[in-house]
């Protein structure tokens, strides 16, 4: 299944199943899951990148592992509005998943993401070594938490 709005995602995605949010990097994959309820997003491991077809297989095992029935994706949007190359391999990665997968994505805006993760590990007092490790699967949880919170939102009629 190729990208849906989030709106959308309320009717397609299955009832009774988390959803797993993104961060795609050049070098990893951040990745969260959301509980069953869809109000809290947990970082999980980081997928180390090597080619598509590697990245893809890792991935959706642990989609699968986690029961995920639809995805948010971050996507890297300028400060001005524009999307560059970054969120046009953003876009393609989609496109290439959805031949290999029936999950719903959804694109969420992800500006800040990683500036939001890292203070927040700085305020758990994270070492710098162990933020490099975490940062990419903690900017996935913000990601994925700003859609719940979205979600939520929508669910309410606001």
């Amino acid at each position: 299944m190729s990208a849906i709005s989030l709106e959308d995602l309320v009717s397609t995605a299955p009832t009774g199943r988390p959803l797993a949010g993104l961060d795609l990097g050049t070098a990893t994959i951040g990745v969260a899951v959301s509980d069953l309820s869809w109000a809290l997003a947990t970082p999980r491991q980081v997928i180390k990148r090597k080619k598509f077809t590697i990245d893809a297989e890792a991935l959706l095992a642990q989609l699968q592992k986690d029961s995920v029935g639809g995805i948010v994706i971050g996507l890297p949007v300028n400060m001005d509005g524009s999307e560059g190359p970054r969120a046009q391999a953003t876009r393609a990665f989609v496109r290439n998943m959805a031949q290999k997968t029936d999950l719903p994505f959804v694109f969420w805006d992800e500006r800040l993401s990683t500036v939001a993760a890292e203070r927040a590990l700085i305020d758990m007092d994270v070492s710098r070594k162990k933020r490099a490790e975490r940062i990419d699967s903690a900017a996935a949880a913000f990601i994925l938490q700003g859609a719940l919170d979205r979600l939520t939102s929508l669910r309410r009629g606001s």
